[in-house]
């Protein structure tokens, strides 16, 4: 009999066809929770994308073996349940590394040149804009990490490399030996990467610790000539501290990619402002890294079903000796 297998969201082609002739394949109906508890029945493997996977649904699945997070965040999928009902959880965390940094530094520089604006007004007649001077230099200037994992890591080398920028980081699980392998110096404390950094950038988890602590009185540390980047989860930062701070010039612009919740409501206040850069939790979908996402948590799932052990697996402990 063939092992089902449920996809939550559409994935790439290519990481469908992972799947060879001992695999029945489909998609959900749709991605809400009713209709997954619907469909779980029978279901040995399951490739979820952004889409809830809460306790509920691990209740309600009757053959459960592997869970496969197209992509490295877990903050959708209630690890602890699948843990104490014995499914194990694979994930993609080398898939999106490099297509997240190269984002980063782009709108790094998109901020700092402010081509969005330029853009705009150049299009619209307002030729005089380039007489504002509000674009910057960002040669010798400071980087400010929030996290220093994959991404993190990897910007820290990007940005050094085509800015000339100076790399400065806060990261309580890095050594500073290992952080001055890549040309970072740590910070001893959150605030002082707030303080000191021309453009702070965050790629840290959500976690309990995490969520909110962009908050006003962060925001309030940092300069008036200072970007703010987040490419990690939208519940990181406080939306209406982030509003308030850029529309009175507190900071001088910010690019997000993450939201809470997502999608963002149609009338989200950050849509009216110039001095931000949007996008739709893309950073990460590139042509190859969905490739690289959709083909690795496939894999993933493949192994285990198979009787081997994934490369990448979040929650060890449930795999039988």
């Amino acid at each position: 009999m063939k092992k089902k297998i449920l996809i939550v969201q559409p994935i790439h082609q290519r990481g469908v066809e992972v799947f060879d002739d001992r695999f029945e394949v489909r998609v959900a109906s749709d991605p809400s929770v009713a209709t997954v508890i619907r469909e779980i029945q029978g279901v040995e493997g399951v490739v979820v994308r952004t889409a809830p996977f809460p306790r509920e649904i691990i209740a309600a699945a009757d053959a459960l073996k592997v869970i496969g997070r197209h992509g490295v965040g877990l903050d959708n999928i209630d690890v602890q349940a699948a843990t104490a009902k014995g499914i194990a959880i694979v994930n993609t965390p080398n898939a999106n590394a490099t297509s997240v940094a190269e984002h980063t530094v782009t709108v790094i520089g998109a901020l700092a040149k402010r081509l969005v604006p330029y853009d705009r007004a150049t299009r619209s007649g307002g030729w005089e804009i380039r007489n504002s001077y509000t674009a910057m230099d960002l040669d010798g200037k400071t980087l400010g990490l929030i996290g220093i994992g994959r991404i993190g890591s990897l910007v820290a080398r990007r940005v050094s490399a085509a800015f000339n920028m100076r790399v400065i980081a806060f990261d309580p699980y890095i050594q500073p030996e290992a952080a001055g392998a890549i040309g970072v110096a740590l910070v001893a404390s959150m605030d002082d990467v707030f303080r000191q950094a021309d453009v702070v950038s965050l790629h840290t988890p959500l976690t309990p610790e995490t969520r909110g602590f962009v908050n006003e009185a962060k925001l309030a540390l940092m300069k008036p000539t200072a970007l703010l980047i987040n490419f990690s989860r939208g519940e990181v930062i406080d939306e209406k501290a982030l509003y308030g701070a850029l529309k009175k010039g507190a900071i001088a612009g910010a690019a997000i990619d993450v939201y809470d919740p997502e999608p963002p409501a149609a009338d989200n206040p950050l849509f009216a402002l110039e001095n931000i850069i949007l996008s739709p939790h893309s950073a990460a979908l590139t042509e190859e890294c969905v490739i690289r996402m959709a083909t690795g948590a496939a894999e993933g799932i493949v192994d285990l079903l198979s009787g081997k052990r994934p490369q990448f697996i979040v929650n060890p402990e449930v795999l039988k000796p």
